[in-house]
């Protein structure tokens, strides 16, 4: 069954649990959620389909309905628990569908019986799915959560200690609101004194925990300083550089990452790594996990190496690190022996891993070649940044332009938007490591001798045909939140920059790069990044304008008019942004509003934000209003960026202060390793005659490996026949196989029409049985009717013959009244005696006429009414003979059926 048949079946199945909470219904529920739970949910929540949504909406409704049954709430858990797959997925079930919240009702309904399964289970999923996902101080029930995790974390009860200290954690990083709330708690200083206690646990695991709790939570205090001092920091190095190598579990190394990227924050904690005794030995180890081919803890490496480099004093042990020649890897002490046999056949650089993930496909693993790539863009930038590029380096830009070369290929429009978005940011990422290298002199000509014109050229067009809009004068503005063609926009800008900076030492290169920049196509990707808010953008874009400004056929006018629109769109988002603000009634900042670019502005606030925190008023106005205190958390996040701009800058200084004593010494190293390397010759002539009085010996070995080879090749052939013997066997078997399954799917398909044929045999005679009862009873109404008829038509023929005797009698009365008449006019005498019993006559004559009148009257009626009921018996025959033909075609159906 499929992705979406199962899906609507557990949609239907959830209706009717809420419109029947019954036995029946929770039991076929929990059927639907365990055979969907068997399913690959692979990215389906992001794939943004209508039903997907629908259904995990229901079921976290059902997770925090109070009358949902214990085992499908825990079927349920179960399911979203293997939703939440990958860090979007995490994403959206704490912000689209609220299951954070949902799940800490849950608990705090349960707390009084803590070690309930459902308890753990809830736990265990909200572990998962706040890791790395900031929780906000104003969800629903996280007080309650925050109170039982504290309560739990300083009990005796082993199993739920170890859930709680993990979900606490997540919590804490880099969540200045809950950390506030947490240290504004009565019981703060038993729950230090608790975790300070787990650092001595026998389970690795916990002591991350605990120790990522406390550098959260007292980093920046006393408590942190004493905790993390220099007679402790070293032995935490130690521990949580063994703990990513050997590792206790992927959850244990990542939370151990966390816990060193948020301690090297501390610019005391980051000096102390600095002079560290055994740090080279320990990221050669770390260094040697980029050896696997799962993505998860090779990301997880990356990212710990991006931290180390934005502490200037290790990003030159990193450099000696990976660019260091082939040899053994350094051991720490300790692990000597657990690591001699991995480590002692190492023959390859430690940086070869680190280029071998940059080729990685795009789709998959696509975080970890973007982070390669980030991490040598960091370390080749101080590397070549030096006085002198050593041989090292050198060799190892040799061995990694191939590599990003042919990063460059493979762009195609029709895969998608999706893979578009991605292969443009490897794209961007691989042009600025190229640019980089032009930046010195050597690793710019090792460039220039391994790049084309055409491959610059094929670049620039693939990427004019990814960008959504290719008319200057309808493109889109750099606030309309289109991503793909801001990306792809980066990437052009790129590409040609790199054009740029190659033109004079490739051939036709400067050709093309003035061709291109005089393409009408260019004004999109040139208006977006002149429009951008990216600093270095905006001085791409500056650079590539001065290059063509004296160009003929640049179009400079269309350029103005995308760059007007482009402002114009900005200043109506700016406005619309500002009535939003003000229709969600933010509290205003205390800065001046009118004018929010202004650097002067901007400055006071920053330096009103330090007073305030020198001045000890920041706890009190975060735990009075939680506005404030995530709005504190933005420019706190703005100042630590401010800060390490300004250690760069500052590295920077001194390293050009450094500049002419390091050339002093680096002549006095030139004079020693002269000297070495006239030593060194000496010792290679003797290792060439060694090495050729061992050829003479391995000569005689050979000749011995080829008879065993010759006798491996006879063995070889042998097996090949039994295997094709075997390979002939497994496809009889298969045949077999198939045959079998075909006629199980015939059996299963003749059971399932016999039953269609049974329920329909079935049904017909039911339809049978109510038409004979139906025939019946218009049966007994044709008799009733009959009889009914026959009489009337008596009545009829009665009142004919009255009719008709009482015409003939009018007859008679007029013929004797002409009679009369006539011998009135002859006898006028006879007339006046007998006017009396004419007048007599008369009146007797018309009573005769009344009579006659009512007679015909009742004679049309009673036609009318035989009118009427021969119209009804003409229906009632009709439906008898239509009864009669269809009990007929009934009594075949059921003969043949039952044939």
């Amino acid at each position: 069954m499929d992705m979406t048949t199962c899906l609507k079946s557990l949609l239907l199945a959830i209706q009717q649990y809420t419109g029947s909470r019954t036995a029946q219904t929770a039991a076929q529920l929990q059927k639907q959620v365990e055979e969907v739970s068997g399913l690959k949910w692979d990215q389906l929540l992001s794939s943004g389909q209508v039903l997907p949504s629908e259904c995990v909406s229901e079921l976290v409704e059902l997770v925090g309905n109070l009358h949902t049954s214990p085992a499908l709430r825990s079927s349920i858990i179960s399911l979203l628990t293997q939703l939440a797959c990958d860090d979007e997925s995490r994403e959206m079930l704490h912000s689209s569908y609220n299951l954070t919240s949902t799940l800490a009702s849950v608990i705090h309904r349960h707390s009084a019986t803590p070690g309930e399964p459902l308890v753990l289970q809830c736990l265990q999923v909200l572990q998962k799915v706040t890791y790395n996902t900031r929780v906000f101080h104003s969800t629903n029930y996280i007080h309650e959560l925050i109170t039982f995790l504290m309560t739990n974390i300083q009990s005796h009860n082993e199993d739920i200690i170890m859930p709680c200290l993990g979900l606490m954690a997540n919590l804490c990083r880099d969540n200045h609101s809950v950390q506030s709330h947490i240290k504004s708690l009565d019981n703060v200083k038993p729950f230090y004194r608790t975790l300070i206690n787990f650092l001595a646990h026998n389970s690795l695991t916990v002591v991350v925990f605990a120790l990522s709790i406390l550098a959260s939570l007292t980093l920046n205090e006393k408590v942190g300083e004493k905790l993390f001092d220099a007679r402790n920091i070293y032995q935490t190095f130690q521990l949580v550089f063994n703990i990513i190598v050997n590792g206790d579990g992927t959850p244990t190394r990542n939370y151990s990452v966390d816990l060193l990227v948020d301690l090297l924050k501390s610019p005391k904690i980051a000096d102390c790594l600095t002079r560290y005794q055994h740090f080279s030995a320990c990221v050669s180890r770390v260094l040697g996990l980029l050896q696997s081919t799962d993505p998860d803890p090779a990301a997880k490496v990356l990212e710990l190496l991006l931290a180390m480099c934005s502490v200037s004093g290790l990003r030159s042990l990193l450099c000696e690190v990976v660019f260091r020649p082939a040899g053994p890897k350094l051991k720490a002490k300790g692990h000597e022996q657990d690591t001699a046999g991995m480590d002692g056949g190492r023959k390859v650089e430690s940086g070869l891993a680190l280029v071998q993930w940059l080729s990685s496909p795009v789709e998959g693993a696509e975080s970890c070649s973007l982070q390669a790539l980030q991490l040598l863009n960091e370390l080749l930038e101080e590397a070549l940044g030096a006085d002198s590029v050593s041989e090292c380096v050198l060799s190892f830009v040799e061995m990694l332009l191939p590599v990003l070369l042919g990063l460059l290929n493979g762009l195609d429009p029709a895969q998608g938007d999706a893979h578009l978005r991605k292969h443009c940011q490897r794209i961007t990422h691989v042009t600025g490591l190229l640019l980089i290298l032009c930046a010195e002199d050597s690793t710019r000509s090792m460039l220039s001798r391994q790049v084309n014109a055409q491959l610059c050229l094929s670049q620039v067009e693939s990427l004019f045909s990814c960008c959504h809009s290719n008319n200057p004068l309808t493109c889109l503005p750099p606030g309309s939140d289109n991503d793909l063609s801001q990306v792809c926009a980066e990437a052009l800008l790129r590409t040609l920059e790199l054009m740029s900076k190659l033109r004079q030492q490739v051939k036709d290169m400067e050709t093309s790069f003035y061709r291109m920049l005089q393409d009408q196509r260019i004004v999109t990707p040139l208006s977006l990044a002149l429009t951008s808010h990216h600093r270095e953008r905006v001085q791409t874009g500056l650079s590539l304008l001065f290059e063509a400004t004296h160009l003929p056929d640049f179009p400079s006018l269309v350029l103005g008019e995308s760059i007007a629109a482009n402002n114009a769109y900005r200043q109506r988002e700016a406005e619309l942004s500002v009535k939003r603000v003000a229709v969600q009634e933010v509290p205003p900042p205390r800065t001046n509003s009118s004018v929010p670019d202004s650097s002067g502005a901007s400055s006071r606030s920053v330096h009103g934000l330090v007073e305030k925190i020198q001045n000890g008023l920041e706890l009190q106005e975060q735990v009075k209003d939680l506005h404030v205190s995530e709005i504190i958390d933005v420019y706190e996040q703005k100042l630590l960026a401010f800060a390490s701009k300004e250690s760069r800058l500052q590295d920077s200084l001194e390293v050009k202060a450094l500049a002419l004593s390091q050339a002093d010494r680096l002549i006095a190293q030139y004079h020693l390793q002269q000297a070495q390397a006239e030593a060194e010759a000496r010792k290679l002539g003797c290792l060439l005659k060694e090495a050729e009085r061992r050829c003479e010996d391995l000569q005689g070995e050979l000749g011995s490996q080829v008879l065993e080879e010759e006798r491996s090749k006879a063995d070889m052939e042998e097996l090949l026949r039994h295997n094709a013997r075997l390979q002939q066997d497994s496809e009889k078997h298969q045949v077999l196989k198939g045959a079998y399954n075909a006629l199980l799917n015939r059996f299963n398909e003749s059971e399932r029409v016999l039953k269609e044929l049974q329920s329909a045999h079935i049904s017909l005679t039911k339809q049978s049985d109510t038409l004979r009862r139906n025939h019946e009873a218009l049966q007994l109404q044709q008799d009733k009717m009959v009889s009914v008829l026959e009489e009337k038509e008596e009545e009829i023929r009665s009142l004919h013959s009255d009719l008709q005797q009482k015409n003939s009698d009018i007859a008679g009365l007029r013929g004797e009244l002409r009679a009369e008449e006539e011998k009135g006019k002859e006898k006028d005498q006879e007339k006046r005696d007998l006017e009396e019993t004419v007048d007599v006559l008369r009146k007797e004559l018309d009573k005769m006429e009344q009579a006659r009148k009512d007679a015909s009257s009742k004679v049309s009626s009673l036609e009318l009414q035989k009118s009427q009921l021969e119209a009804k018996l003409n229906k009632h025959s009709e439906m008898i003979a239509m009864i009669h033909s269809l009990s007929s075609g009934k009594m075949k159906n059921d003969v043949n059926l039952s044939l």
